[in-house]
């Protein structure tokens, strides 16, 4: 199926936490749309200040976060399909989670640091520097206990969310984090960057469990949310140059 309907680059997508048939894209063209999978309609659009490129859900599905290329952060709210809130940046913003109540808004930056927002009010309660250079991603474990923190400086870290405490780092990747993903249960984080491999680890101790194979730098990883099944898209090329478009899964059993 192809959603279509956006007039520029689709930068990042999510699915609603609460209905399997529903997931909103963030796209170049200024729009964030929400999508129904069994039709491939574009069910809800809103037009934002900017061209967005990062998006994620509250864990209640009833709110979105945005974030554009102006270091602006939109909340959305998913029934009236408005923004609701607003908030400048005067420096890099990258990817954003709540915590599993949703009380916590975690935000990383381009100085290294992940800002902790109470939410809804969006006031700084701290800021953790968690890294030697900008911090691009962040996944929250779904037990709740920890959250992970990719950095330009290759480390991935984990992080204790009740003492706000690192509490150890994975060190197979060499270049830039782009992306990470806690799976189901919270026991494997995947990583990846522009190795051409995707590290799968185990969370309790670190040791790096099995190293998958690719052919370009990848954009994102993500676990699905019932079973070890991890889908992965990347820089792939055609025999022509041309972005392959291709995404694939891994952890199928072999027949």
């Amino acid at each position: 199926m192809e959603l279509k309907g956006h007039a520029d680059s689709v930068d990042q997508l999510c699915w609603d936490p609460k209905h399997a048939d529903i997931l909103a894209t963030a796209s170049g063209d200024k729009t964030v749309r929400l999508w129904d999978v069994r039709t491939g309609k574009c069910s809800q659009q809103v037009e934002l200040s900017g061209e967005n490129i990062n998006i994620t859900f509250k864990p209640d599905g009833t709110h979105i976060a945005v974030g554009n290329r102006d270091d602006e952060l939109t909340i959305i709210d998913v029934r009236k399909f408005k923004a609701i809130n607003k908030r400048k940046f005067p420096y890099e913003v990258n990817e954003m989670a709540w915590n599993i109540t949703g009380e916590l808004f975690f935000l990383t930056t381009g100085n290294g640091t992940v800002d902790v927002l109470s939410y809804p009010s969006l006031v700084t309660l701290q800021n953790i520097s968690a890294h030697t250079a900008g911090c691009y991603c962040i996944a929250i474990d779904p037990t709740g206990r920890y959250f992970a923190v990719g950095s330009a400086d290759a480390l991935v870290s984990l992080w204790d969310l009740s003492e706000m405490l690192c509490v150890r780092t994975f060190t197979k990747l060499e270049w830039p984090v782009r992306t990470i993903s806690f799976n189901h249960d919270g026991t494997y984080i995947a990583s990846a960057s522009e190795d051409l491999f995707i590290d799968i680890a185990e969370v309790e101790n670190g040791r790096s469990v099995y190293q998958i194979p690719c052919k370009a730098a990848m954009n994102s990883v993500e676990w699905n949310p019932k079973y070890n099944l991890l889908a992965f898209a990347g820089d792939d090329k055609n025999k022509y140059s041309v972005d392959e478009g291709v995404f694939r899964v891994f952890g199928f059993e072999t027949p």
